[in-house]
């Protein structure tokens, strides 16, 4: 087999397990979605590196020296390709190794939790690479909005772990959790993205997705509660920030095009984005109010670009006229 026919095969089963992985993870029955989606997103990151380096190397380099019946490892891959170690590319996707090597009566639900942020990343990341190294769109494959996993909207909590599990794999657990999270904090968009849930009320039914009924007393009804958000998890890009994320999002699946301060200012007065709780947060701690703006925002904009990036600014200005 060529180098180029077998690097074209490893491109296939590599769209087709990061596929798999996208579903069994998206798919509200499967019970084992941690165990699921760490297997084939590896395989996927395993088959599409070694094409990587097939076209870059040759067809020997993935095999090992003293036995050519035998390829190398996705963690000798990563090492090759991703020679800085400390990159937080390299760091999320040896988490996510480490925890497919897991032993599976360690691997439970609230792994689920604890990981969201960092297979997020992992996800895109993929697309990304798999765009840099063969040029090839996985939007193509999988549509831009099923990219965004879905979230347990459960909170970790280490007394109900503790109650709930054996000794050993509640303190696995836990001990996970706190390795993770300074690492989640230090590192950026490339090792782990936290994806937030926002809820408003509103008496409006047609901006409504889902109804619910008040009562403070009953069960099944809701309570209003006051409740404090910290806009720097939920809000933490300011424009040039912004701006800069949407420019790498669109170079990722090839798209060029000069994002700037005039066009994002034509998306906010479109699309109402600073009148949106849901993507702008204004500051008014200060004489002057400033703004940031949420993952929510940044996804709004890379998909209207997405759709026609060719004719989108003379779109909003006629929009905004």
């Amino acid at each position: 087999m060529g180098d180029m026919m077998l690097q074209e095969k490893l491109i296939e089963k590599s769209k087709e397990a990061f596929v798999m992985a996208i579903e069994i993870y998206n798919k509200p029955t499967i019970k084992y979605r941690v165990e699921g989606f760490s297997f084939f997103i590896c395989n996927a990151w395993e088959l599409m590196l070694k094409a990587h380096m097939i076209n870059k190397y040759g067809n020997e380099s993935i095999y090992y020296k003293d036995n050519l019946d035998r390829t190398i490892t996705l963690e000798n891959c990563l090492q090759k390709i991703f020679t800085n170690e400390k990159s937080p590319l390299r760091k999320n996707l040896s988490k996510i190794i480490e925890l497919r090597n897991t032993s599976t009566h360690f691997v439970t639900e609230e792994y689920e939790m604890i990981y969201i942020p960092l297979f997020q990343a992992c996800v895109l990341n993929y697309v990304e690479k798999m765009q840099e190294f063969h040029g090839v769109d996985m939007t193509e494959v999988v549509p831009q909005n099923f990219l965004t996993l879905a979230v347990s909207m459960k909170a970790l909590d280490e007394n109900t772990i503790r109650a709930k599990y054996p000794e050993e794999i509640a303190n696995k657990i836990i001990a996970t959790n706190e390795q993770l999270e300074p690492m989640i904090a230090e590192n950026n968009q490339s090792f782990a993205i936290k994806i937030e849930h926002l809820h408003f009320i509103t008496k409006d039914k047609n901006q409504a997705t889902s109804f619910v009924y008040i009562d403070k007393n009953a069960e099944t009804g809701v309570k209003i509660i006051k409740e404090m958000k910290d806009p720097n998890n939920t809000h933490k890009y300011t424009m040039k920030t912004a701006i800069k994320e949407i420019s790498r999002r669109l170079q990722s699946v090839g798209i060029s095009f000069d994002m700037n301060r005039y066009i994002f200012d034509l998306f906010n007065k479109v699309y109402g984005i600073k009148e949106n709780e849901k993507y702008c947060y204004i500051h008014k701690q200060y004489d002057q109010p400033s703004y940031t703006y949420s993952m929510q925002a940044i996804e709004l904009i890379v998909g209207e670009i997405q759709k026609d990036p060719n004719h989108i600014v003379e779109r909003l200005k006629n929009a905004k006229k």
